[in-house]
């Protein structure tokens, strides 16, 4: 036995009555009738199913080959290694990213270092900006196609009877399956069309790259929702407006989820950069309010600088602002340092900045962040040549972080000789004396 219930075409959601809305997504016109099953009528009908098909036949482990397939180089050192040495024969990537943060550039110079055929599928771009892009890159041009289209079912066609060493859908957003009755970009549509890709990828050995946009705003029909069906999520983060970059996996099935690449961002492309320690400290500054600290990427240890602002608030709320490290996180530490160290910032508006444009949530920043905070608000530079690390406790402990000793190397490969860490200051209070503050 069915009922009669409304269904969304955008969302899936399920309502009792027919609404102009969807409450679920906030689509107009996209609320449909439906049928649902009762729970017994389903359970009966799953029953008949079982018995009408035969069993299938288990595979043991132990007849299973684990010689993986070739992975192949595409030439940028950076991208292979968050990808774990390199593109797996038909592995699903999804690249996500806010708009404008240099997918598309990344991408392409992707397609270019591959050295084999490449099919570029775009439902946004023409011919004629895609080789622009090219252009402006100045990169080798030879063995990339392009395919203007947007119908899943014809690009995944397409891709059978072509068989190119890597196909290149961008954007996910913009293309559309014909079993699908919604509009290209909500979430039914997304979802189909990358298991469509998935299939395509499996069967043929082909590797496929979708480019997803991530908007501010989280929007539902955006990547997110694809990462259970792809095998790597790969996302570029930092600020348009900063020239440098950071891809990081998010999820990867073929290799590790522990690799960070950075890239810096110029006119003529993606540049790898080897040495990020060297980029972010060039121009550090050595007033007060600055400290330097050391983050880990993956398995690569470099260094960075905080810089923190406290003027005295012209309102009766003090504001709390963050460029690259998180608000809340500054709360807490706030929050420590009154408690704890008596240092109050409860008359002072306070702002934490990230040099660089990058974004890091590392707990090992936390006494570089508090350190910085003391020297704004004492207006007192932190002892010369001097590095910070070490979590924070809410008892204004300071407890210990991984990789002690590459922080400490790296630290001294800049002439940072003096470090500060739980290793020698067990309290917060005991490592603002040692850094020239709090006297």
């Amino acid at each position: 036995m069915s009922k009669t219930v409304f269904l969304c075409a955008n969302c899936d959601a399920q309502f009792p009555k027919w609404t102009g809305r969807c409450t679920e997504c906030g689509k107009w016109g996209t609320v449909e009738q439906g049928n649902s099953v009762e729970p017994a009528t389903a359970s009966a009908q799953h029953k008949k199913d079982l018995d009408q098909v035969m069993a299938g036949k288990p595979t043991a482990f132990s007849s299973v080959s684990t010689a993986s397939s070739q992975r192949a180089s595409t030439g940028i050192e950076e991208f292979d290694r968050v990808l774990g040495g390199g593109i797996v024969p038909g592995s699903l990537l999804l690249l996500g990213g806010d708009p404008g943060i240099g997918k598309s550039t990344l991408i392409a110079q992707v397609a270019a270092g591959l050295g084999k055929p490449v099919l570029y599928v775009s439902g946004e771009e023409s011919a004629e900006q895609i080789k622009g892009r090219l252009d402006r890159l100045s990169l080798q041009q030879e063995g990339i196609s392009f395919f203007g289209e947007e119908h899943v079912e014809v690009i995944c066609k397409t891709i059978l009877e072509t068989k190119p060493a890597l196909a290149i859908i961008d954007s996910i957003q913009t293309v559309a399956s014909s079993a699908v009755d919604s509009e290209p970009g909500s979430v039914n549509q997304i979802k189909a069309a990358t298991v469509r890709f998935l299939e395509v990828a499996k069967s043929s050995g082909i590797p496929i790259v979708l480019i997803g946009h991530v908007t501010k705003g989280g929007d539902i029909g955006g990547p997110k929702s694809l990462e259970h069906i792809v095998d790597t999520v790969l996302y570029l983060e930092g600020d348009r407006h900063h020239q440098f970059r950071v891809l990081r996996a998010v999820k990867n099935r073929f290799g590790s989820t522990n690799e960070a690449g950075i890239f810096d961002m110029q006119q003529d492309g993606m540049k790898e950069v080897a040495n990020p320690s060297e980029l972010f400290l060039d121009q550090r500054s050595e007033q007060p309010g600055s400290c330097i600290t050391s983050v880990v990427e993956g398995n690569r240890v470099f260094l960075i600088e905080v810089q923190a602002l406290v003027s005295k608030t012209s309102f009766g709320y003090p504001q709390r602002k963050v460029s690259g490290y998180d608000l809340n996180r500054l709360n807490v530490l706030l929050a420590v340092l009154e408690r704890r160290a008596k240092i109050a910032f409860d008359t002072h508006d306070v702002y934490i900045n990230v040099v660089g444009g990058l974004r890091f949530s590392e707990p090992a920043m936390d006494l570089a962040v508090c350190l910085a905070l003391v020297s704004s608000l004492q207006d007192t530079a932190i002892q010369k040549n001097a590095a910070a690390w070490g979590e924070v406790g809410l008892g204004g402990e300071l407890r210990n972080v991984s990789r002690l000793k590459e922080r400490t190397a790296e630290a001294k490969r800049f002439g940072l000789t003096s470090s500060i860490s739980a290793k020698d200051s067990t309290t917060l209070l005991e490592a603002i004396h040692k850094a020239g503050l709090g006297k």
